[in-house]
């Protein structure tokens, strides 16, 4: 009798490994330019003199195109081809850094960000859509996804820290001349590696108006988002250009019903828990990367850190992401999905809620450390089993999509969080200003405010969380 040995799963083969590492990396390059330029802001403002309103755009002008654009990129690689739109995005990348090392005005900073957004939309989905149709649903998918998420949590925090460390170092510019060198190391790999699945779509499967519609109320609900604090929340702006947006939504999805070819199929709703992992990830996205924007802020201007003992002061929480995703992953094949992410997400919302309670002589030991290694166990876990449970039961032919929902989810999640948190927080600073109280109380009483809600807000995820489908069922 002869036994047949099983073929490798695709996991197990070096070649599997190495292209788990490729997607990891570009999905890291695009994570990591959310926060990397958070501590390098007060330097960009004095070489380009920004105003304090236009320094906003520095950061917020990549999650501008990143969750506007992200839908786009995501159907475009399914029906382009997975390849080729990652291939350009990592060109587009790569060149709008490049632009924005050498800017020498404001304007062109913004622009170059804006167009690394861009970039970042295209790359992002088609490297998880890759991820999903290589890896076979169970136990190597399972794996895959974790160290995904592992990576997408790490890269905040990392992001943070080399900020500080090339700021002080070679300087801000180097923030963006690092990206295209990263982007030329990683083209080779990805023609050695990914297979060349191109299509030739008649132009009858786009969506073009579907796509100007979700196109236009994502970019249109960002931009109002980043501009409330400044121009206010109960000004006509605000309120138009939130009901502009939501208007566009409805449009969106009565046309979608409609077409023939949809940009986004609802039919990609009826996934069981789909809908709740997203939400899941947008609540707790918006609770947990305001948190260190408010927390470099603190370190700097009441602690009085430089940029580098800004930057070093998260690297204990980067260790932590990273094991208690590693953790998480090996735990979703043996009690799945939903215990993590409602697990992690109270575990986050408690170690925000430590921090919460920084006060102004605070120390890093005592009134910093102990929130972020708490948070840092937490959110590893909701981003590993967050991204396997959204992406888990999902046609290959929509792996794309997929991914670019539950990215868009983050991204306005994050912008979200920074534009409401911002407001808590100024709004409790200006009134302790106006009572004459000193300004690094004011500063601090503002900062805690905004992480209480922040903390809020990860509570919010769990509950949420309760509503995503587990592995388990998906695979029975």
């Amino acid at each position: 009798m002869t036994i047949t040995t099983p073929a490798p799963t695709a996991l197990a083969t070096n070649r599997g490994k190495l292209i788990l590492a490729l997607l990891c990396a570009v999905g890291f390059l695009d994570f990591i330019d959310v926060t990397i330029v958070n501590v390098a802001l007060p330097s960009i403002r004095s070489d380009l003199g920004f105003s304090v309103q236009e320094l906003q755009w520095v950061p917020s002008g990549y999650l501008l195109t990143y969750g506007g654009f992200m839908l786009l990129g995501g159907r475009a690689a399914d029906l382009l081809g997975r390849r080729r739109v990652l291939v350009a995005g990592i060109v587009l990348f790569g060149i709008a850094s490049l632009v924005g090392g050498f800017a020498n005005t404001s304007e062109v900073l913004v622009a170059s960000r804006m167009i690394q957004g861009i970039g970042a939309a295209m790359t992002l989905p088609a490297a998880l859509s890759v991820l999903t149709t290589t890896f076979a649903e169970g136990s190597d998918r399972h794996t895959a996804l974790g160290v995904w998420g592992g990576v997408a949590g790490l890269a905040s925090a990392v992001g943070v820290l080399l900020g500080g460390i090339i700021t002080e170092g070679p300087g801000w510019r180097w923030v963006m001349f690092i990206n295209p060198v990263i982007c030329v190391l990683l083209l080779p790999a990805v023609y050695r590696l990914i297979g060349d699945d191109r299509r030739k779509p008649s132009r009858a499967n786009f969506d073009v108006l579907g796509t100007l519609m979700v196109t236009g109320s994502m970019l249109l609900l960002v931009y109002t988002l980043v501009e409330a604090p400044e121009v206010g929340w109960g000004t006509f702006r605000t309120i138009g250009g939130l009901a502009g947006a939501l208007a566009l939504v409805v449009a969106f999805l009565v046309t979608e019903a409609r077409s023939r070819n949809p940009l986004v199929p609802l039919s990609i709703f009826k996934v069981r828990g789909l809908a709740a992992a997203n939400t899941t990830q947008l609540i707790a996205f918006a609770g947990f990367v305001s948190m260190f924007f408010f927390l470099t802020l603190y370190m700097q201007n009441v602690l009085g850190y430089s940029p580098i003992k800004t930057g070093l002061a998260y690297l204990p929480l980067c260790f932590a992401i990273g094991i208690s995703a590693g953790i998480s992953s090996q735990l979703i094949t043996k009690v799945g999905t939903r215990p993590l992410i409602v697990a992690g997400a109270l575990i986050t919302a408690l170690g925000v809620f430590l921090l919460s309670h920084i006060p102004v002589d605070g120390s890093f030991l005592s009134d910093l450390l102990p929130g972020m290694l708490v948070l840092s166990f937490g959110i590893g876990a909701v981003f590993v089993a967050t991204a396997t449970a959204a992406n888990a039961g999902v046609a290959s032919e929509q792996a794309g999509l997929a991914a670019a929902l539950l990215n868009s989810s983050q991204q306005i999640g994050g912008v979200l969080g920074l534009a409401v948190l911002s407001a808590i927080g100024t709004a409790r600073t200006n009134d302790l200003l106006a009572a004459r109280a000193d300004l690094p109380d004011a500063l601090t009483e503002g900062f805690q405010r905004s992480l209480l809600v922040g903390s809020i807000f990860l509570l919010t995820a769990a509950f949420i969380g309760l509503r995503v489908t587990n592995t388990h069922e998906v695979e029975a």
